[in-house]
């Protein structure tokens, strides 16, 4: 088996060997073929001619190659000698031009431009020349050159004074624009019409030009219609408001009704370029009839001009809103909507594409995504107050299109539809949240060009950004971010994956500090320590330090930082300590000088033992940044240790690459100081202690905020205290009042009973025994109340003994004594301590005790009572 393998292996690499043989015996022949002797002495040109002479040889006698090198050359040699170069170098260009291929053609179109725009032509006679060379080239055969030509021509226009323009320009004009010449001609004649009309006074446009503008307006052909139709615009603004009322609008207006919908099309273009030049009246008796039936007729039956429409839409809506009425306005915003449902059937809330041929689908398509394209337009246009009732199901409609150029469109535009909601953005936080999470990452790609606008304006209710305004929790924001970023990593498109990262670096300002500490900075670390993209790692080392720069707990800051170390500085790979370095400098750029000194440079210089010359090496780039993050005297102890670090490179480094820039590192070091200007170093250290400052801010701002945590946590404990000790209070005073109630009730029947009684015996008994149970029965009602527990102000009986209300205030205070939270109250206070439990028991067990005294007093005197009326 292992010999058939072997066999086989060789026989293929003999097998290539041949075919590496058969291609060296074909590139022999290509070798051989190189110039000959003879075509080498014809390439040949005499070295002591000078530029003008050697330029017209090669003009007369030389390859193509030579003659179009002098050609792009040209320019040079009429800077050097114009009179020269028009007098013996361009009359041979235009001869050669005569039988001149394309690659000629285009390269003296584009020499002749230069010449005309630098103003390298001083005299008359020489831009003469070039534009007779120009006009006589613009009915090239060839399409490509013509029009080449032609653009040199429009191009030169703008440099060129009026003068020659009427002369050289104008003049055969009027010959080119007739109904017997070409149509590229009549063509050529409608752009140069337009591109003159501005450089004009109106009286000349309306006298020269207006004519030729009617003629070539009514062609028989409709190129030349739809192109003249387009140049009205520019013919419109060089003769002013009143002339374009009186000689443009009608011919807009009977070309918006030809019969060929290219025409068609140009008019309707032309007239919303034309709105801000209409009047109100105008608008409204001409151009909204005329747009209605353009639209509608282009809906029923001209699928082809539909895409034109839907795409300036948006700027017809906004160009004519002012002069609507309520009823036009509402027309123009439904047969927006169907424009954007357009091909779509709406199944169970979702949108699916109908069945079309492919070619129809795919102009529908283009359809929507113009109308996701004007869709802020349209917000602006219908007003904000009513996106939810006129316009949220369309948006949401374009946000979940089957097709994915209309939902990347609607995801370029979001931040602009988010900006004009303002107070309302939270309408469209659940499509912010399905475009995250969309499949296809074309649309993730075009909502990140966008994406820290659109979050800071989402969780801020439009009201702009910043830590003080976050008011709006997103749902599933969190989420959808952490997946959108999950998606890009396990696509090969790392630099989706990138820019997301890089857009990372606003949630501080827009998500919690621990929403970030438990959901991405571990993720963070995860692509720095296992990303095969160094792009990628950097970005994600970038976005971890931004984390690490608005973390707002200590705790967190320094569980970071010792993972920082532990993960990169003092990892097993050195692909993980290369990264600590990256980061390195880029907490240079974030942090301040001092809070990078504390935590980062003496770990990067420890990487000096670093057993893999990569790492020492990039160490030694690096070295110069780090001296510029030291402050003498200071940091006079640091400066040392790097400098120890540069003497160990020096002595002990054995890599040659690392010597080298060692060596060129210390140079570097030694002239840093001297160097460097002082108004340089003066902004770096304002910069510094900007960011000191706001580190220091931010050390106070989360002790502010952890005293306030605390403050709050202790009044919400002494609130629910407070509703504690009321609710029990509640209950007690209930309590006593019903063990009150009845022994008022028994009180009352046994008063009532002994008056019978003592009615009955009063004609037995004598005076002083009246007296003796009046007195027995008025220590009765004493002792009863006194043996109600309770306070003297929740009491429902109204106590006047003198006595008992002295006892009752010694039996509170001892209690309140016992309690550690003195009461103001005669009220009991209940304690909920366990410290006080013990205490707490004593007091209840001394009320009983008491209770239990004056209840055996009061049986006692009953019974005393009983036996006296016995």
């Amino acid at each position: 088996m292992f010999v058939s393998k072997m066999t086989l292996s060789q026989s293929g690499l003999f097998g290539q060997i041949d075919d590496l043989q058969d291609l060296t015996f074909i590139e022999r022949p290509i070798r051989r073929s190189l110039k000959t002797a003879e075509e080498i002495d014809k390439l040949t040109v005499d070295e002591d001619l000078n530029d003008i002479e050697r330029a017209v040889y090669l003009l007369s006698s030389g390859q193509d190659v030579q003659r179009a090198s002098v050609i792009v050359n040209l320019p040079n040699l009429v800077r050097q000698n114009p009179a020269e170069t028009f007098r013996r170098v361009v009359p041979k260009v235009r001869e050669v031009l005569h039988v001149a291929g394309a690659d000629m053609q285009l390269a003296a179109a584009g020499s002749f431009l230069t010449i005309l725009q630098d103003d390298i032509v001083l005299i008359q006679t020489h831009t003469h020349s070039i534009l007779q060379i120009v006009l006589l080239n613009l009915d090239h055969r060839d399409t490509v050159v013509g029009n080449a030509w032609l653009e040199t021509l429009l191009s030169a226009i703008d440099a060129l004074p009026k003068e020659t323009i009427r002369q050289e320009i104008l003049s055969p004009l009027v010959s080119k624009a007739q109904l017997s010449q070409s149509v590229p001609a009549r063509l050529a004649s409608c752009r140069i019409l337009g591109k003159v009309a501005s450089k004009f006074e109106s009286s000349v446009v309306k006298k020269d030009l207006l004519p030729l503008v009617r003629s070539l307006c009514q062609d028989v052909e409709y190129e030349v219609r739809s192109c003249m139709c387009r140049q009205l615009e520019n013919i419109a603004r060089g003769i002013g408001l009143d002339h374009t009322k009186a000689v443009v609008l009608p011919e807009l207006v009977e070309l918006a009704r030809d019969e060929g919908s290219t025409v068609r099309l140009a008019a309707f273009d032309t007239i919303i370029n034309l709105l801000e030049m209409f009047d109100s009246d105008d608008r409204t008796r001409v151009i909204f009839p005329l747009v209605k039936t353009f639209c509608e007729k282009c809906f029923k039956a001209d699928e082809a001009v539909l895409a034109s429409l839907s795409f300036q839409y948006g700027k017809l809506c906004h160009g004519l809103s002012a002069s609507f009425t309520d009823e036009q306005h509402l027309w123009f915003l439904e047969f927006y909507k169907k424009l954007c449902c357009l091909g779509l059937q709406h199944e169970n809330g979702h949108c699916e594409s109908q069945p079309y041929p492919l070619e129809l689908e795919n102009k529908y398509a283009l359809v929507r995504r113009n109308c996701a394209y004007n869709f802020p337009a349209m917000v602006l246009f219908a007003d904000s107050n009513h996106f939810l009732s006129e316009l949220y199901r369309t948006f949401s409609s374009l946000c979940h299109d089957p097709e994915i150029s209309v939902r990347r469109t609607a995801a370029e535009g979001f931040h602009e539809v988010v900006k004009l909601l303002g107070p309302n953005v939270h309408y469209v936080h659940k499509e912010l949240i399905t475009l995250l999470q969309d499949d296809s990452l074309e649309v993730m790609d075009a909502l990140l060009n966008h994406l820290q606008e659109t979050l800071e304006l989402a969780t801020s209710r439009g009201e702009g950004a910043g830590p003080e305004s976050k008011q709006v929790n997103v749902p599933d924001l969190v989420p959808a971010l952490v997946a959108a970023e999950q998606k890009a990593a396990s696509s090969l498109r790392w630099r989706v994956h990138e820019k997301l990262l890089q857009r990372y670096s606003c949630l501080p300002r827009v998500i919690s500090g621990d929403q970030i500490y438990f959901r991405f900075l571990q993720r963070m670390f995860s692509i720095i320590t296992t990303n095969n993209v160094l792009p990628v790692q950097r970005e994600a080392a970038r976005t971890l330090c931004v984390f690490l720069r608005y973390n707002r707990k200590q705790e967190q800051r320094q569980e970071i930082i010792t993972k920082i170390m532990q993960e990169l500085a003092q990892g097993r790979s050195y692909w993980n300590r290369l990264r600590f370095l990256d980061l390195c400098e880029i907490a240079i750029d974030l942090f301040s000088k001092s809070y990078f000194c504390k935590h980062f440079l003496i770990q990067a210089l420890e990487l000096v033992n670093d057993p893999v010359a990569n790492v020492r090496y990039k160490l030694c780039h690096m070295l110069p940044r780090l001296r510029s993050t030291i402050r003498l005297p200071a940091d006079k102890h640091l400066l040392q240790q790097l400098e120890f670090c540069v003497r160990k490179l020096l002595c002990r480094e054995k890599d040659k690459d690392v010597v080298a820039t060692v060596r060129k590192t210390v140079l570097e070091l030694d002239k840093m100081d001297i160097t460097e200007p002082y108004h340089k170093r003066h902004e770096r250290d304002l910069l510094d202690q900007k960011k000191e400052k706001e580190e220091t801010l931010l050390l106070e701002m989360e002790l502010l905020e952890r005293q306030q945590n605390e403050a709050k946590l202790a009044g919400e404990k002494h609130t629910e205290k407070k509703r504690r000790d009321s609710k029990a209070g509640i209950s007690g005073s209930k309590g006593m009042s019903g063990s009150t109630s009845g022994a008022t009730l028994s009180t009352s029947a046994g008063k009532e009973m002994r008056r019978a009684k003592l009615a009955r015996s009063r004609s037995l008994s004598s005076h002083p025994s009246t007296t003796k149970m009046a007195n027995s029965d008025k220590t009765l009602k004493v002792k009863e109340s006194g043996s109600c527990p309770g306070s003297g102000k929740s009491s429902i009986i109204p106590i006047n003994d003198d006595a008992l209300r002295s006892h009752h205030f010694n039996v509170a205070s001892s209690s309140s004594s016992l309690s550690p939270t003195p009461s103001t109250s005669s009220m009991p206070v209940l304690i909920r301590s366990n410290t006080s439990s013990s205490v707490d028991h004593r007091t209840n067990g001394s009320k009983d005790t008491q209770s239990r005294k004056l209840t055996i007093q009061r049986k006692s005197n009953s019974f005393g009572m009983q036996s006296g009326r016995e």
